[in-house]
């Protein structure tokens, strides 16, 4: 089993601008990845293993709905905190963060934000410690970057509500205890609606033959005339723009997780560019690979400050979807450019799974595309300096 020796580049001193709490939330989230993930992320990997012994750890450092009031089971903590948090388990896997991500910004967020209080007080205690495992549903078969046209639907049928249709491409749903699910009503206006698992016609078939977030499970969600409680819908928010919330607060974790990914292939890149002898030198001294290490931690610096700055602006309520789409595609492009650039330093090393930088890369090939795909970001920034949507 090889040796975690990660060490987080900080070339600007950026650890001055954060809290003691936030170091110390840092450090501990580092230390759990360091000791519970690294040594078995390979090896779950190559089997295509959500690794469930993980949960409890994940729910201890913080990592579902850190920003969630404690009075509900969270940790009330600021924004920078839950970036932070993602950061560093993106840092060991994508696929884990991605789990963490939903749980947090997709299950938890929109109990919080939209849920009666009766909902709060019965699902986010246990989802903040794992004992309960969420999933989220948006996107369709025939409907990805358009949630406006999903099809998923449900009828008011006097005691309850009957809902159809599917959802396709969702992270946690083959092992989730219940799933956040947005359809339209007869009306077509979208609500969420809080779907149990063992409810009659609700399914949760697992994808298989992915190359990519192989530590994360991933399947769909089929509603077969499925029988929903009416105490079981959201009530406090409807139309398009309550997911796309639930959105905002994922991508920002993102942006925030995927410099984490650029880290560690960064840090495996530098290390081995320093041991690794050629033409009687290490090959950090020759110009070409001095050139890839300065360009990627010139990257990672940039990054690193833009999401700084994200999150004193969600913390101050002052964050918009323009700008965190931004910071979602900057760093997740970033992430995967650096990636490759480390593959090639470590030559045919860096295909194995004795490194860490191909799982990241491949990783990163689902992260540049999922929670909004890289041209639909550029295309929101587009639409927020020119005024002029460019999506129809």
């Amino acid at each position: 089993m090889a040796q975690d020796l990660y060490q987080a580049p900080d070339y600007y001193h950026l650890d001055d601008l954060l809290t003691d709490e936030h170091k110390l939330i840092r450090d501990a989230a580092r230390e759990w990845i360091k000791r519970e993930v690294t040594p078995i992320i390979e090896d779950v990997a190559q089997k295509a293993e959500f690794p469930k012994q993980i949960i409890d750890g994940l729910a201890k450092i913080g990592a579902f709905g850190s920003f969630i009031p404690e009075e509900y089971g969270g940790s009330g903590l600021d924004h920078i905190s839950y970036g932070i948090i993602m950061q560093e388990i993106e840092r060991g896997d994508s696929g884990v963060r991605s789990t963490a991500s939903v749980q947090s910004s997709l299950v938890m967020y929109p109990i919080w934000k939209f849920g009666s209080e009766e909902q709060k007080q019965k699902y986010l205690p246990k989802l903040a410690t794992g004992e309960l495992m969420g999933c989220f549903g948006l996107t369709e078969p025939n409907h990805g970057s358009n949630p406006g046209g999903m099809e998923t639907k449900y009828k008011d049928m006097g005691d309850h509500y009957l809902l159809n249709g599917a959802k396709l491409w969702i992270s946690n749903s083959p092992f989730a205890d219940i799933a956040v699910v947005w359809a339209k009503n007869e009306k077509g206006r979208v609500h969420g609606l809080i779907v149990e698992r063992g409810m009659k016609g609700f399914s949760t078939p697992e994808t298989h033959h992915k190359w990519s977030l192989r530590t994360s499970a991933t399947g769909e969600l089929i509603f077969d005339n499925v029988k929903i409680p009416k105490e079981n819908l959201l009530p406090g928010k409807s139309g398009l723009g309550a997911p796309l919330m639930c959105l905002d607060s994922a991508r920002y974790g993102i942006a925030w997780g995927a410099i984490g990914a650029a880290m560690d292939c960064y840090d495996a890149a530098l290390r081995y560019a320093k041991e690794r002898t050629q033409f009687g030198k290490p090959i950090a001294a020759f110009q070409l690979q001095q050139k890839k290490l300065t360009e990627m931690i010139t990257e990672i610096t940039k990054a690193q400050f833009l999401t700084w700055r994200l999150g004193v602006l969600r913390d101050e309520g002052r964050a918009t979807s323009a700008q965190i789409s931004m910071a979602k595609r900057n760093n997740v492009e970033m992430a995967l450019n650096i990636a490759r650039e480390s593959r090639q330093i470590l030559g045919a090393m860096g295909i194995t799974g004795d490194y860490s930088i191909m799982r990241h890369m491949m990783n990163l090939e689902s992260v540049i595309t999922y929670e909004g795909t890289h041209d639909i970001h550029l295309l929101i920034t587009g639409m927020d300096i020119t005024g002029i949507p460019a999506f129809v």
